[in-house]
């Protein structure tokens, strides 16, 4: 497994740095949001998932820095754990998942077409991943504040069970009414 500063370097050599995001770049997007779960307390894999995770694209953000049939790579740089988060935040089908994960606790595969039912630590790392990751997106962009804000309290609020704690607490000051 590569240091935190040799994922940055691969990410670099995927062309992370090369590609826009809200707020800048990918690679900027992907630093800040594994700094965050880091100062966050939500341990270093989801951390570490944090930095990694849009490598396999994402139901939000439709393009890829590896290819799905490479997950040894990316589980050789980043650790099993790690890649397992990262697999499971990309093949997250937003839509038919979000709504109803806190009652459910299920994910629907949009790579696979298959549900998936994570345990309760890959629930709380998707969960914590994904918050983390949306409002890194809503800071750096005041129209996805303005336009998603409001849904995006609700569904935290419902997640708020599956969540860390400091994650929560972090929603509630980004996303305060």
């Amino acid at each position: 497994m590569r240091t935190d500063g040799g994922m940055r370097e691969w990410l670099r050599e995927r062309g992370a740095e090369r590609i826009a995001h809200p707020g800048g770049t990918l690679y900027a997007h992907l630093c800040r949001v594994g700094e965050r779960l880091d100062a966050l307390g939500c341990g270093s894999d989801v951390a570490t998932a944090g930095l990694t995770h849009a490598v396999y694209g994402t139901d939000g953000f439709d393009l890829t820095l590896l290819d799905l049939a490479d997950r040894p790579v990316l589980r050789d740089l980043v650790g099993a754990d790690a890649e397992e988060i990262v697999y499971l935040y990309g093949a997250c089908d937003r839509k038919r998942t979000w709504r109803k994960l806190a009652e459910t606790g299920q994910v629907f595969d949009r790579f696979t077409g298959r549900m998936l039912v994570p345990d309760a630590a890959r629930l709380r790392a998707l969960v914590d991943l994904t918050i983390v990751n949306e409002l890194d997106v809503i800071e750096r962009d005041p129209a996805v504040a303005d336009r998603y804000g409001s849904y995006f309290r609700d569904l935290f609020a419902s997640w708020a069970p599956l969540a860390s704690a400091p994650v929560i607490s972090d929603v509630q000051r980004v996303l305060r009414p």
